[in-house]
Order: structure tokens, then C-alpha cells, then sequence
């Protein structure tokens, strides 16, 4: 858990809830769907996105996009969750900073959010490319967090 902060200050606060409610809510959407409370994997993916847009900058706000989409995904939520998934997939992909797990992880769940949306070809695209990315990942603690997150993607 974030330590909580010493001082008052909102934006402290507010850091704090939105590191903790996606702390949460990444630890949801790692299970197997099986295991999945959907409603509280909702509640955290909201609540850390609704923290960070006070507390957090741009890129912040993109990885509580991605947050949403798989959130939304994984409780069937489609059409939202590819929104999402576009949205963030835009920033990522368009951003050279990007590094390589965080470029795979967007492949993922973009694919993830295609296949709840039942977009076919858009699902198999972005299952391709994640593989893709996966194998570029070059820390195995990096490729480690993705293979589990892209474990739960439904292979088309």
C-alpha cells in the first residue's frame, strides 16, 4: 500500500487515494476472470482515473485510461473499454518515450477491449501485436507483469 502522506496539502491526498484505488484495481485484473469481483474492479478503475485527472499528469491520465478499458473489459463493458483502449493506444503508440512494456501492455489490452467489443479483426490485430511486443520486452520482471495481464486476453 501507498504511504500515506504527512502533510494536508489536497493534491498529496489525492495522489495517494489515485496510487492506491489503481494498486487495487491492476491487483483485480491480473485473476482469471473466474475470480474477478467486477464491480469492485470498476470502483477501484474509476476511483484511481477520478484521482488522478487532480493529482496526476498526462501520462497518468493515459495509464488510467488503460486502467478503464481493462477494467471495462473484463466486466464485458465492451464499446466503453475499446473507447478507452483507442484513446490510450493513440498516446502510447504515438509517444517514442513509450517503453517496450508499456507499448505491449497497450497491444494487450487493446486487444483485450476488442474482443469484449466483438472487434474481430481488430482483436486478432492487436493479439499479434502484442505477442510482437512481448517478445522485445527486454526486463524479464517487465514481461513478467504483461505475460500475466495478456494470459486473461482470449486468443482469437
Amino acid at each position: 500500500m501507498a504511504k500515506a502522506p504527512e502533510d494536508t496539502k489536497p493534491e498529496s491526498w489525492q495522489r495517494f487515494f489515485a496510487v492506491t484505488a489503481n494498486n487495487q484495481a491492476w491487483d483485480v485484473a491480473e485473476l482469471p476472470s473466474a475470480q474477478v469481483d467486477k464491480l469492485a474492479l470498476l470502483n477501484a478503475a474509476h476511483a484511481s482515473a477520478w484521482h488522478w485527472q487532480a493529482a496526476g499528469n498526462e501520462l497518468n491520465h493515459k495509464r488510467a485510461l488503460m486502467l478503464l478499458s481493462q477494467a471495462h473489459a473484463v466486466a464485458g463493458l465492451g464499446q466503453s473499454a475499446l473507447l478507452f483502449a483507442e484513446e490510450m493506444r493513440a498516446y502510447f503508440l504515438g509517444e517514442p518515450s513509450t517503453p517496450d512494456w508499456e507499448v505491449a501492455l497497450t497491444h494487450a489490452i487493446h486487444a483485450n477491449a476488442a474482443h469484449a467489443a466483438g472487434k474481430r479483426e481488430h482483436h486478432q490485430s492487436s493479439y499479434a501485436l502484442a505477442q510482437s511486443a512481448m517478445a522485445a520486452i527486454a526486463d524479464p520482471e517487465d514481461k513478467a507483469i504483461v505475460v500475466r495481464l495478456f494470459e486473461q486476453v482470449p486468443r482469437p
